[in-house]
């Protein structure tokens, strides 16, 4: 399986919201031979670090694609590219955010490819709850950590809460 973190939380000049523009990406890699099969429910998350800045939309997507870990990561850049985003600050507010999650449980992909899964997934509820809801069996490909046991180690300080419709 291929699960994809999306997240946001400022508008785009196209969209009028933050989901809307995640939805309209994802619609976008799927023109990339990525097929969206499942997405989780939204959330709505505070920044980690906290800051002042607006909170964040998220979800997960399993995807399908015949696309590598390294050609995945570089469609989604892409998309990113032309929704708008600017990588200039690290935890900067964003117009949007596409991560790999997790790649058929791949580990450190090779070739300078993204690192598997992604390396700070599991300190994150904005990108654990939203995994759960589409695999309550997971298991982390790295330490076989199951996905009930991370979400129980989370800092409590990240707040989270269902995205009201």
């Amino acid at each position: 399986m291929i699960y994809l973190g999306v997240g946001a939380n400022l508008p785009s000049p196209e969209f009028s919201t933050p989901r809307a523009t995640l939805e309209a990406a994802m619609q976008e890699l799927a023109k990339a031979g990525v097929k969206s099969v499942a997405v989780s429910r939204w959330y709505e998350s505070a920044p980690v670090p906290i800051s002042d800045q607006p909170w964040y939309v998220n979800a997960v997507f399993r995807v399908e694609t015949d696309l590598s870990a390294v050609r995945l990561l570089e469609a989604m850049h892409r998309v990113e590219a032309e929704f708008g985003r600017v990588r200039a600050e690290v935890n900067a507010a964003r117009v949007i955010d596409l991560d790999i999650v997790d790649y058929r449980g791949e580990r450190n992909a090779l070739d300078g490819g993204p690192l598997l899964p992604h390396p700070r997934m599991h300190e994150r509820a904005f990108v654990l709850l939203p995994l759960r809801d589409l695999a309550p069996d997971w298991i982390h490909p790295g330490t076989g950590t199951h996905i009930d046991d991370l979400i129980a180690g989370l800092d409590p300080d990240q707040v989270i809460r269902l995205l009201k419709s």
